[in-house]
């Protein structure tokens, strides 16, 4: 039976858990940023695919079923949007090293299964070739999906460019 992994906020501080027991904490004021790293179009939290969060010494990798997509999108809210920390990259973009990603050479997983704390420059490199979105709030991702789903969407900007004269 895989391990149940929980995040949760007590105070200022995230705390990880594996079965019930703690196993990590990270201080509020220590994340520094936050990355989405997302499967299909990231529209939905469904498609978090893991996160990772940045202090200024580690990384820690987040997957999934961790629950961090609703201590990111959903909670803090207030604390999140003043820190414009939160920014988005693509699973296919998004490469992590392979010993951090289950499974046999052909049959590894793109994303890890299991809560990780690296050194931060483990994943310097690899994060420095990511094409990250953002800062961007969940929020603002969504009114942003709502206004390119608008009829005529990509017409907008020229409307409110000057008008030539003919």
């Amino acid at each position: 039976m895989k391990p149940l992994l929980h995040t949760r906020w007590q105070s200022m501080e995230l705390i990880v858990t594996r079965n019930g027991q703690e196993i990590d904490r990270i201080g509020a004021r220590d994340i520094e940023r936050v990355i989405i790293v997302y499967s299909d179009r990231g529209d939905t939290p469904g498609d978090l695919a893991y996160a990772v969060l940045q202090s200024r010494e580690h990384d820690l990798l987040f997957p999934a079923d961790s629950g961090i997509a609703g201590r990111v999108h959903f909670e803090r809210q207030l604390f999140w949007n003043e820190r414009r920390c939160v920014y988005w990259a693509p699973l296919a973009k998004a490469p992590l090293p392979r010993a951090l990603c289950p499974g046999w050479w052909l049959l590894s997983k793109p994303k890890p299964t299991a809560f990780v704390r690296l050194p931060r420059e483990e994943l310097r490199e690899p994060i420095s070739r990511w094409p990250l979105e953002g800062p961007q709030s969940w929020e603002e991702r969504k009114v942003a999906r709502i206004a390119r789903a608008r009829p005529f969407a990509a017409l907008r900007p020229l409307a409110s460019s000057p008008s030539s004269t003919l």
